[in-house]
């Protein structure tokens, strides 16, 4: 197992390289793997790292957004510092909803605070099934074109978790963009 920092989750724990896993399997590979790394079971002083890749690993591939990122580099899909672009429209729907957020917070505060929360992570939902069936299209019909497809959706998946962030009630008010 690499030590490295950016190994590849799916060889780490001996998975497929696809979008779709399973939590239960990435939890049982995790905890076998784990039990292998023990100190009283591994080498000393190789445990430990052993240890921290395999919860780096597991922190990867039970997050979708993640999981999808490192599948995108494990095809060799570009990375988000080498493509920044977004669906088409979708900078524009933003700014517009943004205004439309603050307008409805400032006055109906806290309830209209928790719909568009709501109406987020159905945004993210969305992107997730988008991103899970562009992953599988590739699957059955690898085209370099679909990888481009794939960065552009987690480019605004990312946009949309960061919106879900900042509508959280908890979110820093010295850095909230939602008064």
């Amino acid at each position: 197992m690499s030590n490295a920092p950016q190994s590849n989750p799916f060889v780490v724990f001996g998975l497929p390289a696809r979008f779709d896993l399973d939590a239960s399997a990435i939890e049982r590979s995790y905890l076998s793997k784990l039990a292998s790394a023990h100190p009283d079971v591994g080498e000393v002083g190789h445990a430990g790292a052993d240890a921290a890749e395999l919860n780096r690993a597991r922190a990867v591939l039970l997050d979708g957004e993640q999981r999808a990122i490192a599948l995108l580099e494990v095809l060799g899909g570009p990375s988000a510092s080498q493509c920044k672009d977004l669906p088409d429209g979708f900078l524009m729907e933003m700014m517009a909803r943004r205004q439309e957020i603050e307008e409805q917070i400032a006055e109906a505060g806290e309830q209209s605070r928790n719909n568009w929360e709501t109406w987020a992570c159905d945004e993210r939902t969305r992107y997730t099934r988008s991103v899970a069936e562009l992953f599988e299209a590739f699957q059955q019909m690898p085209n370099p074109e679909k990888l481009i497809e794939i960065r552009m959706l987690l480019n605004a998946w990312r946009y949309i978790e960061r919106l879900i962030e900042q509508l959280d009630p908890e979110y820093d008010p010295a850095q909230a963009d939602f008064q």
